[in-house]
């Protein structure tokens, strides 16, 4: 399975996405971090991850006789190169944005379950907003937010980190007029 088939799974984005920080975590850890998703479920795509070298075992320890895997993404795994983006038909994007999509509504969906979620309290935002842009703009903006949200993405779990998924979503709603 190469790596867009792996990515084009709801389940399997949300465990890529739980798995980014640098993180190693065991199957069983990551059943907890995705409890509204049954254990065989996560067990299975975690199996498909492994075996298509997005996530690699970091360490095995034996526990009570069995052998607990510790996995860790493979970053240069987990992504789409901007050459297959670029080879990519409108039914692609469109079953690759929608996997996104399912993923984000699942995340929101598990973080809404959560005892303690607070939307009106926690910083939860989810506006759309249309703005004009032309060319020079839309390139200006997008290396804003490349330059605000880059540093972040190398920051590792720690204690008072919370991990909170950003979804930017960008693409004309109308063609330009001439």
């Amino acid at each position: 399975m190469d790596t867009l088939e792996l990515l084009g799974h709801p389940v399997r984005l949300r465990i890529v996405h739980a798995m980014r920080g640098d993180r190693t975590l065991t199957t069983a850890q990551l059943c907890a971090l995705l409890p509204d998703v049954s254990k065989a479920m996560v067990y299975r795509h975690v199996d498909l991850l492994a075996a298509g070298e997005v996530l690699e075992v970091a360490e095995e320890r034996r526990v009570r006789g069995a052998v607990e895997r510790h996995y860790r993404l493979r970053r240069e795994r987990a992504s789409i190169d901007p050459a297959t983006a670029a080879s990519l038909s409108p039914a692609d994007h469109r079953r690759g944005f929608t996997v996104a999509v399912a993923a984000l509504v699942a995340e929101f969906t598990a973080y809404l379950d959560r005892e303690t979620a607070d939307p009106a309290t926690d910083p939860v935002g989810y506006q759309q907003h249309a703005i004009w842009l032309d060319d020079d703009e839309l390139t200006a903006m997008v290396g804003e937010l490349r330059a605000a949200i880059l540093p972040r993405l190398a920051n590792p779990p720690a204690p008072g980190r919370t991990r909170y998924l950003l979804s930017p979503i960008l693409f004309p709603s109308e063609a330009a007029e001439k």
